[in-house]
């Protein structure tokens, strides 16, 4: 599942009549990049939840072939990331790659869903993030979100502290996560929030680079590294 369906505030004033995911980098929209990528790693078939000019980013995406592309309709309402993905869920398999639709990122030896899928263990885990530390982060200049354990098993960053890892976007997901969810739009940290109590929220550390294309501004340093390789 791509998540493409939010407002995109902090890329205006590109995003003021034009989607986020379909801002250009490198020559190419946002969601190209990652519906490239999941082309290249063999997924077949990709959800995209669209509400904020919904017309403009399902007429780009829905003649893709590879992946083929599903739409999962929010215009009368946004979902948040959480009541996204529950609208979505009889359209997904179990488990399913989620990413937000922003995503840039160089693999490293192995590429991110088969890093994910290598350290996916179902009896254990309702997630799987794909984290990475901040010298591979780049344009990021947060705090962090997780401190992970040697078995991957992960805790929220405390009030006033750096954590070493940061949520890349990029997750493999449990049905199981989703059950007993709220009704409406809500965040996924609810659930995640309950899966760090169940110690059933894991991460996996990216061997790659990831870029944080939140701004206008990060656009052209973005394009500098990505010319770089």
């Amino acid at each position: 599942m791509i998540m493409a369906a939010g407002l995109g505030k902090r890329m205006r004033p590109l995003s003021t009549t034009t989607p986020k995911p379909l801002v250009r980098v490198a020559g190419k929209p946002l969601v190209d990049h990652a519906l490239d990528r999941l082309s290249d790693a063999g997924v077949a078939r990709a959800v995209i939840n669209v509400h904020y000019l919904a017309d403009q980013l399902e007429a780009h995406v829905v003649s893709r072939t590879a992946p083929e592309i599903v739409i999962s309709d929010e215009r009368s309402e946004l979902l948040e990331t959480g009541g996204g993905m529950v609208k979505a869920q009889e359209q997904l398999p179990d488990p399913f790659f989620c990413l937000n639709a922003d995503n840039i990122w160089l693999d490293g030896p192995r590429d991110a869903f088969h890093d994910l899928s290598a350290a996916w263990d179902p009896d254990k885990m309702d997630a799987l993030l794909l984290l990475v530390g901040h010298t591979h982060a780049a344009n990021f200049d947060g705090l962090g979100d997780f401190y992970m354990d040697p078995h991957g098993k992960l805790l929220r960053r405390r009030p006033g502290r750096i954590a070493p890892f940061i949520y890349t976007g990029i997750q493999l997901v449990s049905k199981r996560l989703l059950r007993d969810a709220p009704e409406g739009k809500f965040s996924t940290n609810i659930l995640w929030n309950r899966a760090i109590e169940e110690e059933r929220l894991y991460g996996v550390a990216f061997t790659g680079r990831w870029f944080e294309v939140g701004t206008p501004g990060a656009i052209a340093p973005t394009e500098d590294a990505l010319k770089r390789g």
